[in-house]
């Protein structure tokens, strides 16, 4: 039985399943098919016009018809393939690969997966705890306690993006992403985010997705080792040989680096061992918080209230004369959150869960950060800069979450009570000036951008629209350089991975780069 895929499906807001498969039939019908069976491969929405809010469906459908072509466009046959068939790594020799992987981030966790279910000699090294000791360790630091500094927002089970809006989109185009996303559906995950073109989870689906995965990984033979943190690396003839941790030395023949990119003390072991690193660029700067409804309002329109909508997202972006603002991480009705790992510093983030439904929507407003913004030459100078305004952003509140209204941020001038929005921050907040716990570049490019923004997005500015500072974690401030077969160029069997290596951004990228790396391993 051959596919066939019907694309530009445009749906009413209102409308049902058997609907959209009745309009597809009726096109299929016009070509003299009738199909077998259908189901909704692709799912958005077209909110570019308030006037004409819809659905666009793309439908997969079989067919037992020899046609060689269709008059129609917007039919055509697709091939069902299978993104990664795992049963075929499998090999002889399979057993014999002794792996370490350090973090269990997306990364990490699935090159796990495919290692382990392939009978490889796998061990995952998490110097947090998991899913359910972070919830715990999370909740208290956020309600005043103390900060854990290996089990937080930053580290343990399924490394930071569990504590975010669990995104699944990303830009690369890598048939991969569909192995991710039935990965998940596998482990928890709505069925929706097979066909979604803006995929989320949440924070609530997905600490439970990381743990059955996990589970998983366990079932095929794989250890998972928590509050295990990796201290050192041995390497002898230029070859990695095991990985020490604060408990034990387990050998290695390959060993995956899928640290994140907040594991600071780990980029500095690397960097006295000799192993190749180079600045990168990132992006920092500030969030920015609305209330739910005004967001809504400003895409939707009149049909801000429909039920039937999803929560209002956004993306924004400004180019100035030397830099540029966007925004980044948007997060529909989820709260900010405090992200810091180290103590005397304060960083945020964005959070929510499934449904989107909280008070307010939240997204980081961000500059271009270049390593010519760096002191020195040191790979690590990055880390330095991040650590710089984070440690004045925990000072200028004493450690409360330091915010300030839009409005009096672009007047230099102190907040002095909140207007119609209230702070989402997970923990104290305190108005101050965010000019004093961020570079002159980033607060004056950020005026220009909320200028802009005001501009496309009337009443950005205003509405209460509240700023807490500061987020310095968009991405990694350094690359640990590896060659084209994903190794590292000063060690053999050291495979620097995902987002803490400079090589991904977000869950999905980072996912399908930990499966790459253990395809090359399990086919060399």
């Amino acid at each position: 039985m051959k596919k066939v895929v019907v694309r530009g499906i445009s749906m009413p807001i209102k409308h049902t399943e058997a609907e959209v498969f009745e309009k597809a039939s009726a096109v299929l019908k016009q070509q003299g098919i009738s199909p077998l069976d259908m189901t909704i491969y692709k799912k958005s929405l077209d909110a570019r016009r308030k006037s004409d809010i819809h659905f666009e469906y793309t439908v997969m459908a079989g067919i037992d018809n020899a046609k060689e072509s269709f008059s129609d466009s917007s039919i055509s046959f697709i091939e069902d393939t299978v993104p990664l068939d795992m049963s075929s790594l499998k090999g002889e020799n399979t057993a014999r690969k002794k792996i370490v992987i350090v973090g269990s981030g997306p990364c990490g966790l699935f090159a796990a997966y495919v290692l382990a279910y392939c009978g490889a000699d796998v061990t995952v090294l998490e110097r947090g705890g998991d899913v359910d000791k972070r919830r715990m360790l999370i909740d208290k630091f956020w309600q005043g306690g103390a900060l854990d500094k290996n089990t937080n927002v930053q580290f343990g089970e399924g490394g930071a993006g569990t504590f975010s809006d669990g995104k699944l989109n990303t830009r690369i185009g890598d048939p991969l992403q569909r192995f991710v996303l039935e990965t998940f559906v596998g482990c928890g995950a709505p069925k929706e985010i097979l066909y979604q073109s803006k995929p989320h989870i949440g924070t609530d689906i997905l600490k439970i997705c990381v743990k059955n995965l996990r589970q998983k990984i366990e079932e095929f033979g794989g250890k998972v080792l928590f509050e295990t943190q990796m201290t050192d690396i041995k390497i002898k003839n230029g070859h990695i040989v095991s990985a020490v941790t604060d408990s034990a030395e387990i050998e290695c023949d390959k060993l995956i680096l899928a640290i994140g990119h907040s594991s600071r003390d780990t980029y500095e072991m690397l960097c006295r061992k000799g192993v190749a690193m180079e600045q990168k660029p990132f992006a920092a700067g500030v969030r920015i918080e609305h209330r739910r409804e005004f967001i809504n309002r400003a895409q939707y329109g009149n049909m801000a209230d429909s039920e039937v909508l999803p929560t209002a997202d956004y993306r924004l972006a400004y180019n100035g004369e030397d830099r540029s603002c966007y925004s980044f991480c948007m997060c529909p009705g989820g709260v900010v959150v405090n992200a810091s790992s180290e103590d005397g510093c304060l960083v945020v983030n964005g959070m929510s869960n499934h449904s989107r439904m909280a008070d307010n929507s939240n997204s980081a407003l961000v500059v271009s950060v270049r390593p010519s913004d760096f002191d020195g030459d040191s790979p690590l100078a990055g880390v330095e800069f991040q650590r710089k305004y984070e440690a004045l952003a925990y000072n200028i509140a004493d450690g409360k979450g330091p915010v300030q209204l839009a409005r009096d941020f672009m007047k230099d001038r102190i907040s002095q009570s909140f207007d119609g929005v209230n702070p989402s921050f997970t923990g104290e907040t305190e108005f101050v000036a965010l000019k004093e716990c961020l570079p002159e570049f980033i607060t004056s490019t950020l005026k220009e951008g909320l200028l802009d923004f005001d501009k496309r997005m009337k009443g950005f500015l205003g509405e209460g629209a509240i700023l807490t500072g500061v987020e310095m974690r968009t991405s990694a401030p350094l690359r640990i350089i590896r060659d084209k077969n994903f190794e590292s160029i000063s060690c053999q069997g050291l495979f620097p991975a995902g987002e803490g290596a400079g090589y991904a951004g977000g869950i999905m990228s980072a996912a399908i780069d930990g499966i790459k790396i253990a395809k090359h391993i399990l086919e060399n």
